[in-house]
């Protein structure tokens, strides 16, 4: 029982040891785009996968052939075929190798594997944990090549203990592991949300900071204007060249102001289905909290727009935290996100049944600093404006008061996708 520990302490700590390595990795690097992140989970997946066939224990080998579907659900999860095919390909042959049983059963095996994720979960037909339909499908795997082909000598019974022994492992170590990714990249979001508020607190002190400098060359020219005297021309020639020099100054600090505060994108391909997944994911605890009832509606094909992925998120965030505080006081909240395909544009609409804009506010709403919360801005939807705008794309408002806002978002689509 003590050597079985072992070999399950040791096992877990060489799948951990890069995932770990990954999430420092990703948080002191900040700057890092999302391929660059993809790259680099690739790497520890793969890093994790070395280590238990190169170093890990042997006690028993059904138990350390199970750990490595561990990065494999990790794959699945993360919704990336390449490593999901690489890994399957290197489970099937290090289980032949080991266990010495035929091929292409093997094969058939994580090709079921492969085929139900794309069919029930592509399609949206089935649980949204794979894990569930993992462990019971590895379990079925692992009951036939345990009684037919490894120990078919052996009492069916013990088998069956066995396999449940196996299956409760895996369970257990799987959603350690999952649980230890998922609050790490919780922390890195958290991490990046604490960055962007204080850059956020950083541009409004820059904001005070201008103005407290426009302000002194104003009072200056207002100065001179009030001392004026117009039957002295050679006092109106030296005030005037006077006024003109602070005016050039405040323009020279308008124009730094402006170069600092512009909004700078770094486009990439992104599958904007996975991004509005990846969204709704994180502000799942947001929607709890707000008893809001969330419908993600998006088609079953993959949609690859050029798009920077950070401001992107930045927008949606912002568009679903507005439909959030438009909640009711009264009645059951609800938030629908649909995405359509007209010609070559992707459109994204965001609608709520919340308290709605009347006309007046409907028109200002794209206002800088216009807003209706008690401690808003008025930037957000200004901001996001000028995102989508850099994007090549459009953001339109819908909305009557009592009845809730649609926001519909156009951008063109990748072509040759």
């Amino acid at each position: 029982m003590l050597t079985m520990m072992q070999t399950l302490i040791v096992n877990v700590v060489y799948l951990l040891f890069p995932i770990t390595i990954y999430l420092i990795y990703i948080a002191y690097i900040r700057n890092m785009d999302l391929e660059e992140k993809k790259i680099f989970f690739n790497i520890a997946v793969f890093s994790s996968i070395y280590f238990i066939i190169r170093f890990g224990i042997n006690y028993d080998p059904i138990v350390s052939l199970i750990l490595l579907n561990v990065p494999l659900l990790l794959a699945y999860l993360k919704k990336n075929n390449f490593l999901v095919i690489i890994i399957s390909l290197i489970c099937i042959i290090y289980c032949h190798k080991v266990l010495k049983v035929q091929i292409f059963l093997f094969v058939i095996e994580y090709l079921i594997y492969f085929i139900l994720y794309h069919y029930l979960f592509t399609k949206k037909k089935f649980i949204k944990n794979p894990i569930h339909l993992f462990v019971i499908l590895k379990a079925f795997a692992i009951s036939i090549q345990l009684n037919v082909f490894i120990r078919a000598d052996v009492d069916p019974i013990r088998n069956i203990f066995y396999v449940l022994g196996v299956i409760c492992i895996f369970i257990f170590i799987s959603y350690l592991i999952l649980y230890f990714l998922w609050k790490g990249e919780e922390i890195m979001d958290l991490n990046a949300t604490l960055n962007a508020l204080e850059k956020e607190k950083r541009v409004r002190a820059s904001l005070f900071k201008i103005t407290h400098e426009i302000k002194n060359p104003i009072a200056v020219c207002k100065g001179y204007l009030d001392m004026m005297d117009y039957n002295e021309p050679e006092t109106v020639e030296r005030y005037t060249k006077i006024i003109k020099d602070e005016i050039g100054r405040t323009l020279i600090l308008m124009d730094d102001f402006l170069s600092c505060t512009k909004v700078k994108i770094e486009k990439e391909e992104v599958d904007l289905c996975l991004l509005l997944e990846e969204i709704c994911d994180s502000l799942n605890p947001l929607f709890r909290k707000n008893e809001i009832e969330i419908f993600l509606e998006v088609p079953d094909d993959e949609f690859y727009l050029m798009l920077d992925y950070y401001r992107m998120k930045q927008v949606f965030v912002n568009l679903l935290k507005n439909a959030i505080e438009a909640k009711k006081n009264r009645g059951k909240a609800k938030i629908w996100i649909t995405i359509c395909e007209k010609k070559d544009r992707i459109q994204v609409y965001i609608k709520d049944n919340g308290m709605g804009m009347d006309t007046k506010t409907l028109k200002r709403v794209d206002e800088m600093f216009y807003t209706t919360k008690e401690k808003g801005t008025g930037l957000g939807v200004c901001l996001s404006k000028e995102i989508i705008e850099l994007h090549e794309g459009t953001i339109k408002y819908h909305s009557s008061l009592g009845k809730g806002t649609t926001v519909t978002i156009d951008l063109p689509l990748l072509q040759n996708a």
